[in-house]
């Protein structure tokens, strides 16, 4: 059995999916009750109570570890990893970010998982294609997107790639030590992202540039200081490492990374 913990959303949504249709039994956990696909069992749990977990991983094999940005920024990782071990899990994929390889997060979370004694992959993705659907009030509304550093790009990723990655290293040996970057097959600025959700939609989506500060305002209301600031750092002015693609995808998964702009055609009804 397999267990994915932030099972609704963007990133274990599909993850769910891909292991199903791999014909794997999955557990799927998150803080409030959710639907889940047939065949699913379903718990809730919240990694900010790690015994809230013991009843989820009970029997488990594989644990898919995705934390909030509360929980990245001020959570006990090695509390929960103490239960995931007394559980007899024996390999933890965590969802972790690319910050951590490009010295803008801290790795406290990576470490308590390198430090459990259980054989662990480490996943580091850079922005996701999803954070756009913050936009989609403003889309719908006005056909226009705010946004700061309006012409700074960096490789988007498109959370389903995440999620077959994640099933790939929770199914299959040789991943052991792994530490992936994941990001998408080319930078795109915010600008260009609101042009292909425009042309997804079929009329044009005005770009409206933030000041920094305004940006930091707005995501202050559900991300924690430093996760914003650590945001707003690689965003408005990405480093070398931050703006490359990575192999990674292709090499794990036989294919290309999707684009943005399939990304925005398969959400679409979020903007229209």
């Amino acid at each position: 059995m397999i267990v994915v913990t932030g099972a609704t959303g963007n990133v274990g949504q599909p993850l769910v999916q891909a292991l199903v249709a791999g014909g794997e039994q999955v557990t799927a956990v998150s803080r409030k009750i959710s639907d889940v696909p047939m065949g699913v069992r379903h718990r809730q749990a919240d990694l900010a109570e790690p015994a809230s977990l013991k009843p989820a991983i009970q029997g488990a094999e594989a644990l898919f570890l995705l934390t909030s940005p509360d929980f990245m920024a001020n959570g006990d990782l090695g509390a929960v990893m103490n239960v995931v071990r007394a559980a007899g899990v024996g390999r933890v994929v965590l969802l972790s970010s690319h910050g951590v390889g490009t010295g803008r997060h801290p790795s406290r979370l990576e470490d308590a998982v390198k430090q459990s004694g259980l054989e662990w992959t480490m996943l580091r993705p850079g922005n996701f294609a999803s954070n756009t659907f913050q936009w989609a009030d403003s889309v719908r509304e006005e056909r226009a997107v705010r946004a700061p550093f309006g012409d700074a790009a960096v490789p988007a990723i498109d959370p389903a790639d995440i999620a077959e990655v994640a099933a790939v290293a929770l199914r299959e040996p040789g991943h052991e030590g792994g530490i992936y970057t994941l990001t998408g097959p080319a930078p795109i600025s915010p600008r260009q992202q609101a042009t292909a959700i425009g042309d997804a939609l079929g009329e044009p989506v005005r770009f409206v540039e933030q000041s920094r500060e305004e940006a930091r305002d707005q995501m202050l209301r559900y991300m924690p200081e430093p996760v914003v600031e650590a945001t707003l750092g690689a965003l408005g002015a990405p480093s070398a490492a931050e703006q490359s693609v990575s192999a990674d995808v292709e090499r794990l998964l036989g294919r290309p990374p999707r684009t943005f702009a399939e990304w925005a055609e398969r959400n679409v009804a979020a903007f229209e």
